[in-house]
């Protein structure tokens, strides 16, 4: 079973958490395995199961980078400790905003965030669409390979803000 299948709702990279509070709230009492104290091993063990995988997908539906991780991975698009080979031209960009953040003093240190902020935006547009509209059986896999892209893109710029932010 699937987090969505679990929530009974289609497939998304862009999920609502705040809208699945209350099914979250439901399917939590519903599985919560207090309930099976009194009823057979297979019927403790299974809400116990749910109730984990329940919990899972409720964290993960909690972070948009964790909801496109889970699409990608269950359409088999990602694999565990992917070594993904990222544009050239992109690296570049990347080096040298950590050159500039390695030689940054505290008047320099405003001009960063507002440069990655602009190109997390940059990388983002390109997807926009894909993501915020994404469609079973109608997004392509090609479509799904920029996404995959775009979510490695933004590993490196997240770990840059979170540099930046250690930094200030």
């Amino acid at each position: 079973m699937t987090y969505f299948e679990l929530f009974e709702i289609p497939v998304q990279l862009k999920v609502d958490a705040a809208a699945l509070s209350g099914k979250f709230f439901a399917l939590s009492k519903k599985y919560h395995p207090d309930y099976f104290v009194n009823d057979t091993t297979a019927s403790k063990a299974e809400a116990l199961e749910k109730s984990s995988l329940l919990n899972k997908a409720w964290k993960t539906f909690q972070n948009q980078d964790e909801t496109t991780r889970y699409v990608l991975k269950e359409k088999g698009l990602l694999e565990e400790e992917e070594k993904y080979e990222l544009p050239p031209a992109f690296l570049m960009e990347v080096l040298e905003i950590n050159e500039q953040l390695m030689e940054a003093d505290e008047n320099t240190l405003g001009i960063l965030q507002p440069a990655i902020s602009h190109l997390q935006k940059e990388i983002y547009e390109p997807v926009r669409e894909i993501v915020e509209h994404y469609k079973e059986g109608i997004t392509t896999e090609k479509e799904l390979l920029q996404v995959k892209e775009y979510y490695y893109k933004k590993k490196y710029l997240d770990r840059i803000s979170q540099q930046l932010a250690g930094m200030a």
